[in-house]
């Protein structure tokens, strides 16, 4: 059995649609997504489109949730105030975008979405099995990945949101997270997921056009479209202006 793992994809089109042609040549017998869909990029819609036509089962990502939890704002300030500025640009301005992009039928579709899906000896989750605004970052140790991910009773567990793949194989649970498609961290522009069979699990890297993604931000006056486009070229988080 051929799992590919699909995380935040980030409503960017050209990055997905890359990564469908080349899940036909990997021989994937199941796709599931990570969760944060559609915020931050300039064609949600189309993103939500694709998945549901396709029927991937998958996961709430905390940039999906945040699109009908404004509430949650103030409440995260007090836990992070080092990342107020992100989120109030996340909360203010992308979400209300997102959201009016969307529709409230595609709304409604995500938050539908479960915090956990698990089948095959695979466990998904966006972060955190019960927080899917924190999770370990690529160094953490292994002590805390088997704290966070050993109660979910699956031999593979599969994560997103760091926007940073690893693999890291433990005495007894291997842990991986997806990097991302639509929006890498780790200096590698490419598109990155995650392919488990029989409990090996590897990170699959897919070029695509990202010039064309990043014009597509700017000339649909996407919020913060030239913060975003500079992620987009250089594969590297800072933060907005």
């Amino acid at each position: 059995m051929r799992v590919a793992v699909l995380s935040d994809i980030h409503g960017n089109l050209t990055a997905l649609e890359a990564v469908v042609a080349d899940l036909k040549t990997i021989g994937a017998d199941l796709v599931v997504h990570g969760g944060d869909l559609v915020a931050n990029g300039a064609r949600p819609a189309q993103v939500v489109d694709i998945i549901r036509e396709f029927g991937w089962p998958g996961v709430c990502g905390n940039t999906d949730e945040m699109l009908w939890r404004p509430e949650l704002l103030a409440e995260l300030e007090l836990k992070a105030p080092a990342k107020q500025g992100l989120r109030r640009v996340l909360f203010n301005d992308i979400a209300p975008a997102t959201r009016e992009l969307l529709g409230d039928n595609r709304v409604t579709w995500l938050r539908r979405l479960p915090m956990q899906w698990a089948s095959h000896g695979i466990a998904v989750v966006h972060a955190s099995p019960d927080d899917l605004w924190r999770a370990p970052l690529a160094h953490a140790s292994d002590d805390d990945l088997l704290t966070v991910y050993g109660r979910l009773r699956s031999a593979t567990v599969v994560y997103g949101h760091i926007h940073r793949p690893f693999v890291r194989r433990l005495e007894r649970l291997a842990i991986a997270n997806t990097g991302s498609i639509g929006l890498p961290y780790d200096g590698d522009k490419r598109a990155s997921y995650a392919v488990v069979e029989d409990a090996t699990v590897f990170i699959r890297r897919v070029e695509y056009d990202f010039e064309r993604e990043a014009r597509e931000l700017l000339t649909n006056h996407y919020p913060h479209a030239e913060w975003l486009a500079s992620i987009l070229r250089t594969a590297r988080y800072h933060p907005p202006s």
